[in-house]
C-alpha cells in the first residue's frame, strides 16, 4: 500500500508568498489607477471647459477611456502615461495635483488658454519625457526643478507664452533633450552654458525673445546632431563687439546635419565669412541685419540651399557669379542692399528658381534675356535699380510669371507685343517710371487675369484701345504721365471689377464716357488732358471733386471749373414742346389729387378698423425691451460656476442648472450644446412656443444671452471696409496719407456694422505719388515737432522694418492691416507686452494653418441659426483660407513682397461677393500660400 505524498512546508511557504505578491500587485494596480483618476477629475473641476472637451471625464467611465488620456499596456501595473489635450479650449491654471500621476511620461497642454505659472510640483514627474505647453498665456519663469528632476525630458516646447527671466541653467541636466522650443516669450540673459551637455540636441528655437550676449558659437560646437537653429529677433551680437561673424559660422560646420538657420532682425554686424558655405543647409535667413561687404565666392558651396534670404542689409559689390552653382535654389532674396554692377546672367542655370527679388539696389546694365530660360519663375522683382536697355523678348518666355515689377529703372524701347504670352500674370505688371515709348500695345488686352496694370510715367503714345475691356479681372489701370491721345473708349464701362483708373497728364480728348458711371469705381483721375463737354452724372461722378478734372478747360459741369454748361438749343422756344410740357403737368396734378383722395379714404378705413379691433380684445401686456440683461459672468456666479451639484437636467441639446440671482430669484439656466447642429434650432422653437403662452404652471423665459461674436460674413465685410478706407488713403486721396497706427481699436463700427478707420494723430502725408510703387516712404511732409519723435504705430502692429530705421511707408500700413486680418480670424492678439509680436502671430498661423482654418469654419457652422445647405462649409473654408492667406501675404517681412491695399481691397471685395452668392468667382489658392515661391516665416 502506497502512502500519500504531502507537500513540504517549503512549498506551502512559496505558494503563500506568490499569492501575497499577486494580491499586493493587484492592490497597487487598482490603487494607482484610482489615484490617477482622482487627480484627473480634480483637474477637470479646477478649470473651465467651454467646449466640453472633457465631457466623458466621469466617475462611471474608466480612466483609460477618458478623452485625451493614454494608459500603458502593462497587465498588472496599468498607469496613465500620457495627457494629450491639445487645442481643447481649456481655461484656467495648470493644477499642481497633476504631480500625483506619477507614471506620466507625456504632458501636452498646447494651444489652450492656461494662465499663471507652471507649478513646480510638476517636477516630481520623474518619468516625464515630453512637456508641451506652447500657445497659452503662461507667465513667470520655467521652474528650475523641472529640469533638475525630470532628467528624462527629450521634448520641451514652451513657445508662444509670456515666460520671463532666464532659461534655467538646470536644463543641462536633461542630457536626453532632443528638441527645445521657447520662441515668442520674454526670456532674458544668455543661453545657459549648461546646454553644452545636451549633445543630442536636434532642434533649437529661441527666437523672438530678449536674449543677449554673443552668438552661441561654443554651444553650437557641442551639437553635432543639430538640424534647425532659430535665434531671430533677439539682442544677440556677433563676435568682436558685433563685427565678426566668422566664429559662429565656423562652429556651425561641426553640425553636419544642419538644415535650417534663421538669424532675422538681430542687427548683426560683420562681413559674410567664407565659412558660411555649410554643405547641408537648405534654408538660410539673415534678413534685416547690418551685414556689410560683398558676398564671398564660397557662397557657391551651399549646394543644397533652396531659400536664401539676405534682404535689408548693407551688402555691396557685385552679385557673385558663384550663386549660379546653387542648383537647388528656389527663392533668392537680395533686395534693399547696395549691390551694383550687372545682374548675373548665370542665374539662368538655376532651373528651380521661382522667385527672384533684386529690387532696391544699384544694379545697372540690361535685363538678362536668358532669364527667359527659367521655366519655374513666378515672381520677378527688379524694380528700383538703374537698369537700362529694352525689355528682352526672351524674358517673355517665362509663361508662369504671376507678378512682374520692372518699375523705377531706365528702360527704353517699346513694350514688346509678345507681352501677350504672359497670360498667367494675375497679380500685377508694373513697368512704370521708365523711358518706354511707342504705342500702347494692343496685346495688353490678352492679359485677361491681371489685377493691376501700371504703365505710368513713360513716353507711351497712341490710343487706349477698346479691346482693353478683355482684361475683365483688372481692378487698377494707371496710364498716367504719358503721351496718349484719342478718346477714352466707352468699353471701359465693361470692366466690372475696375476700381481705379488714372489717365492723368496725357493728351486724351473727346467726351468722358458715360459708361464709367455704371461701374464701381472708387478713384478716377482724368486731370491734365483735353476732355470736353459735360461731366457725366451718377456713380463715381457724384462723389468726385474738381481734383479729378483739373487741366481740362473745355469740361463743364458741377465738378469742373465751369459749373454751368452753355446751351446751344432753347427747347421752350418751341410752341409744340411747350404745349406738351404744360399738358403733362396738368395731367400729373389731376392724377395726384385723385391718388390723395383715395389714400385719405383708405387711411380712415384702416384707423376705424384698428379701433374696432382694440375694443374687441382685452388689454394685452405691451411688449417692451425691459427684459433683464444678464451677463455670462452673472449666470456663472448664480450657478456656482455651473457646478455639477447644481445640474438638474441633461438633454440632447443642452444642460440645465439651478441658479439664484442676487435678488434671490430662483432660475433655471439652460446651456446649449453648440456642437449639436440642431441645438439652436431647438432653442428657437422653444422660444417661439413660450412667447405665445403664459400660465402659472408653465415655465417662462426671463432672458437669453450669448457670447458676442461676429459672423464670418461680418468679419469679411469689416476687413473689406478697412481695406477700402486704407486704399483711398494710399492711392486715391489728393494727398497720399500713411495712417501709421492701424489696429482694431482704431476701427469703429457704426449701427449697420460698417467699419470706419479713425485716429490720424500720427499719420504722415506723402507728397509724391511714385513712392507707393517702390515701397518707400516718398517725400513726407514735416508734421511739426509734436509728432517728429513719436513711435510709428502700436506694439504688435508695427512693421518690422521700422525697428531698423526704415522710413515710414504705405507698406507699413499693409503690414498692420495683415495683423488685423489675422487677429480677426484667429481671435488672438499679436502681443500684450513690450515686444513686437506681429510676426509671431503670422508665424503661428502659418504653422497651424489647416488646424486654424478647420476650427474657425467649425465654429461658424456651430453658430449658424439654422441648418445650412450643402456646400456652405466649403464656402466658409474658402473664405477663412483666403483671409488667412491674405493676412500672411500682407505681413511678409520684406516690404516689397507685400501687396498694396488695392490688392487687399479687391481680394476682399471678391470674397464678400462670393459669400453673398456670386458663384462665378473662384478662389483656387489665389494667393499661392502653398507655393514654394512665397516666403512665409
Amino acid at each position: 500500500m502506497k502512502l500519500p505524498i504531502y507537500p513540504s512546508w517549503h512549498a506551502y511557504m512559496r505558494l503563500f508568498f506568490i499569492l501575497l505578491l499577486n494580491f499586493v500587485s493587484a492592490y497597487h494596480h487598482h490603487h494607482s489607477l484610482r489615484q490617477d483618476k482622482a487627480a484627473l477629475l480634480a483637474f477637470k473641476k479646477s478649470i473651465h471647459d467651454p467646449a466640453s472637451s472633457l465631457a466623458n471625464w466621469k466617475d462611471e467611465v474608466h480612466v483609460c477611456n477618458f478623452t485625451g488620456i493614454v494608459c500603458n499596456k502593462h497587465r498588472h501595473h496599468r498607469r496613465v502615461i500620457e495627457i494629450a489635450l491639445s487645442s481643447s479650449r481649456l481655461v484656467g491654471k495648470i493644477p499642481p495635483l497633476l504631480s500625483n500621476i506619477t507614471g506620466l511620461r507625456s504632458l501636452k497642454l498646447d494651444d489652450n488658454q492656461f494662465y499663471g505659472t507652471v507649478p513646480p510640483q510638476i517636477s516630481s514627474l520623474r518619468h516625464l519625457t515630453v512637456f508641451i505647453v506652447w500657445n497659452n498665456n503662461l507667465t513667470g519663469t520655467l521652474p528650475p526643478s523641472l529640469f533638475s528632476n525630470c532628467t528624462k525630458l527629450s521634448i520641451i516646447d514652451a513657445s508662444l507664452n509670456y515666460f520671463t527671466g532666464q532659461i534655467p541653467t538646470q536644463i543641462g541636466n536633461c542630457q536626453r533633450l532632443w528638441s527645445f522650443n521657447s520662441y515668442d516669450n520674454f526670456f532674458t540673459g544668455r543661453l545657459p552654458v549648461s546646454l553644452a551637455n545636451t549633445t543630442i540636441l536636434s532642434h533649437l528655437d529661441v527666437g523672438y525673445n530678449l536674449l543677449s550676449g554673443e552668438l552661441p558659437s561654443e554651444l553650437v560646437r557641442n551639437w553635432p546632431n543639430l538640424e534647425s537653429l532659430y535665434l531671430s529677433n533677439n539682442n544677440m551680437k556677433s563676435h568682436g563687439n558685433n563685427t565678426n561673424l566668422y566664429p559662429f559660422f565656423a562652429a556651425l560646420r561641426n553640425c553636419t546635419h544642419l538644415k535650417e538657420v534663421a538669424l532675422v532682425g538681430m542687427g548683426l554686424g560683420g562681413r559674410l565669412p567664407s565659412s558660411i558655405a555649410h554643405p547641408a543647409l537648405n534654408f538660410l535667413d539673415l534678413r534685416i541685419n547690418r551685414i556689410f561687404g560683398s558676398i564671398p565666392p564660397e557662397i557657391g558651396n551651399l549646394r543644397n540651399i533652396s531659400e536664401l534670404h539676405l534682404t535689408s542689409n548693407l551688402l555691396n559689390g557685385t552679385i557673385p557669379e558663384q550663386i549660379s552653382l546653387l542648383s537647388m535654389l528656389e527663392q533668392l532674396f537680395l533686395s534693399n542692399n547696395f549691390f551694383s554692377g550687372r545682374v548675373p546672367i548665370t542665374l539662368r542655370k538655376l532651373g528651380h528658381l521661382g522667385l527672384i527679388d533684386l529690387s532696391n539696389n544699384k544694379l545697372s546694365g540690361e535685363i538678362p534675356a536668358d532669364f527667359g530660360d527659367l521655366a519655374q519663375l513666378r515672381y520677378l522683382f527688379l524694380n528700383n535699380n538703374l537698369l537700362s536697355g529694352s525689355i528682352p523678348l526672351k524674358l517673355l518666355n517665362c509663361k508662369n510669371l504671376i507678378k512682374l515689377d520692372l518699375s523705377y529703372n531706365q528702360l527704353t524701347g517699346r513694350i514688346p507685343t509678345q507681352i501677350a504670352e504672359l497670360r498667367e500674370i494675375r497679380i500685377s505688371i508694373n513697368l512704370s517710371h521708365n523711358h518706354l515709348q511707342g504705342p500702347l500695345p494692343l496685346e495688353l488686352s490678352k492679359l485677361a487675369n491681371v489685377l493691376e496694370m501700371d504703365l505710368s510715367s513713360n513716353n507711351l503714345s497712341g490710343n487706349i484701345f477698346p479691346q482693353i475691356s478683355s482684361c475683365f479681372a483688372v481692378t487698377m489701370i494707371n496710364f498716367s504721365h504719358n503721351s496718349l491721345q484719342g478718346q477714352l473708349p466707352d468699353s471701359l464701362g465693361d470692366l466690372r471689377n475696375l476700381q481705379v483708373i488714372d489717365v492723368s497728364s496725357n493728351n486724351i480728348s473727346g467726351k468722358i464716357p458715360m459708361s464709367l458711371s455704371k461701374i464701381n469705381l472708387t478713384f478716377l483721375n482724368l486731370s491734365f488732358n483735353n476732355f470736353n463737354g459735360m461731366i457725366p452724372s451718377g456713380g463715381i461722378f457724384d462723389s468726385t471733386t474738381n481734383m479729378s478734372f483739373l487741366g481740362n478747360p473745355l469740361l463743364c459741369g458741377v465738378a469742373s471749373s465751369v459749373p454751368i454748361c452753355p446751351h446751344k438749343e432753347h427747347w421752350f422756344r418751341s410752341r409744340v414742346v411747350l404745349i406738351i410740357f404744360i399738358t403733362v403737368i396738368v395731367v400729373s396734378v389731376l392724377l395726384s389729387i385723385v391718388c390723395c383722395m383715395i389714400g385719405i379714404r383708405r387711411i380712415k378705413l384702416m384707423v376705424s378698423s384698428r379701433k374696432t379691433e382694440r375694443s374687441r380684445k382685452t388689454a394685452a401686456p405691451k411688449i417692451t425691451q425691459n427684459f433683464p440683461r444678464l451677463t455670462y459672468k452673472e449666470l456663472s456666479y448664480a450657478t456656482g460656476g455651473f457646478d455639477e451639484h447644481k445640474l438638474i437636467g441633461t438633454g440632447s441639446y443642452g444642460r440645465v442648472y439651478k441658479g439664484v440671482l442676487p435678488d434671490e430669484t430662483i432660475i433655471a439656466v439652460k446651456v446649449l450644446h453648440l456642437q449639436s447642429g440642431n441645438s439652436i434650432k431647438s432653442f428657437n422653437r422653444e422660444c417661439q412656443v413660450l412667447k405665445r403662452i403664459r400660465h402659472r404652471n408653465l415655465i417662462r423665459i426671463i432672458t437669453a444671452c450669448s457670447t458676442s461674436d461676429l459672423t464670418l460674413i461680418q468679419r469679411v465685410s469689416i476687413c473689406s471696409d478697412i481695406a477700402e478706407g486704407m486704399a483711398y488713403l494710399h492711392h486715391h486721396s489728393p494727398v497720399r496719407v500713411i495712417h501709421c497706427d492701424l489696429k482694431p481699436s482704431n476701427v469703429l463700427l457704426n449701427d449697420d456694422m460698417t467699419a470706419l478707420v479713425s485716429d490720424f494723430g500720427i499719420a504722415r502725408l506723402v507728397m509724391t505719388v511714385g513712392a507707393e510703387n517702390g515701397g518707400g516712404g516718398g517725400a513726407i511732409e514735416n508734421m511739426g515737432n509734436s509728432t517728429a519723435n513719436m513711435l510709428t504705430g502700436s506694439i504688435g502692429y508695427i512693421a518690422p522694418e521700422y525697428g531698423f530705421g526704415s522710413n515710414t511707408s504705405i507698406r507699413g500700413d499693409v503690414y498692420s492691416f495683415g495683423i488685423v486680418v489675422l487677429e480677426m480670424v484667429t481671435r488672438k492678439r499679436p502681443t500684450d507686452d513690450m515686444f513686437v509680436g506681429g510676426l509671431n502671430l503670422q508665424r503661428w498661423v502659418k504653422n497651424h494653418y489647416r488646424e486654424r482654418l478647420e476650427k474657425v469654419v467649425d465654429s461658424c457652422l456651430i453658430r449658424a441659426s439654422r441648418d445650412q445647405p450643402a456646400g456652405v462649409k466649403r464656402m466658409w473654408e474658402v473664405a477663412v483660407g483666403e483671409l488667412i492667406e491674405l493676412g500672411i501675404l500682407c505681413t511678409q517681412e520684406t516690404p516689397s513682397n507685400r501687396p498694396t491695399m488695392l490688392d487687399a481691397a479687391d481680394d476682399l471685395d471678391r470674397l464678400k461677393r462670393y459669400l453673398n452668392g456670386d458663384t462665378t468667382l473662384t478662389f483656387a489658392s489665389s494667393l499661392e500660400i502653398s507655393s514654394s515661391t512665397l516666403s512665409i516665416d
